[in-house]
């Protein structure tokens, strides 16, 4: 829902526009991948219901492989509630509890071999920290970078921050993880825990760097945002993507800071995410 502004706590405003968009972080990162030109395959689960049927099938419109995106009868599909304020277009978003929480161990281990073949793994928070693991623990074993975008914000153990490649949190997460407001000590901090890269996104301002490159501010180009939903997810996924490519940390975080900054000018999380033939 748009408003004109994010309500207080116990407010009601009237007025809003409502829409509703195929989000979810994991299958905004997927389509935001496969626009930036990868091949990507999905782990997941979905709710026998029209939600399930809907994502499944947009992620096939994208060439997403979905053969390991999984129905599941226990639980409905994943639904975020997202509220958009003011000219600034900030965000509130609620997440239902669903056939995301479901999504095991056992479900990254049945995807090894596709995880064995692939240049890059990604994951984020809205699956269990065990799956999660098992995910990075996977992608470790066969010599594949792993990308953790540590969305929604949650404690974080040593032996998962030495598996990752680069981690790409926000600033309140950053913040969340570390106890550190400022974002470059808090990517610091990060970096002695075990990552290997730390980049945190600070929205209109681009992001800080802290990598094995060095230290750094990329900047965003200056845009009209209309829907920041998603923008996080877009710079992850092409990060990632330039990972896989093998371009170095500056030409890969330049890159997908300019792709999140054309996202925010779109309307909505996935259909905003930019093609590659868009991107100079």
């Amino acid at each position: 829902m748009r408003c004109a502004r994010l309500p207080r706590a116990g407010e009601t405003l009237l007025g809003g526009e409502f829409s509703r968009n195929a989000g979810g972080k994991g299958a905004n990162q997927a389509v935001a991948a496969a626009r930036a030109g990868a091949r990507v395959a999905f782990i997941g689960r979905h709710g026998v219901d029209e939600f399930g049927v809907a994502a499944k099938a947009g992620l096939c419109r994208e060439g997403v492989d979905v053969r390991h995106f999984r129905a599941c009868a226990e639980a409905p599909s994943g639904v975020a509630l997202v509220l958009l304020g003011g000219r600034s277009r900030e965000n509130m978003i609620a997440v239902a509890k669903s056939a995301n929480d479901l999504v095991s161990v056992a479900d990254v281990w049945a995807a090894q071999a596709v995880i064995a073949r692939a240049e890059v793994v990604v994951a984020q928070l809205e699956v269990s920290l065990a799956t999660v693991e098992a995910a990075a623990e996977l992608a470790v074993r066969h010599e594949v970078p792993f990308v953790l975008n540590p969305a929604p914000a949650a404690k974080l153990p040593q032996r998962l921050l030495r598996w990752v490649h680069t981690l790409t949190p926000n600033e309140s997460e950053a913040e969340s993880l570390t106890g550190q407001r400022d974002p470059k000590a808090a990517a610091r901090a990060l970096r002695e825990r075990g990552c290997r890269n730390v980049v945190v996104t600070l929205g209109a301002r681009g992001a800080w760097v802290c990598a094995e490159e060095g230290e750094w501010l990329a900047r965003a180009p200056r845009v009209k945002s209309v829907d920041t939903v998603g923008a996080g997810d877009c710079f992850t996924a092409w990060l990632a993507v330039g990972i896989a490519e093998g371009l170095s940390m500056r030409a890969g975080v330049e890159r997908a800071v300019q792709a999140a900054a054309m996202a925010v000018t779109r309307f909505g999380a996935q259909a905003g995410m930019p093609q590659r033939r868009e991107m100079k």
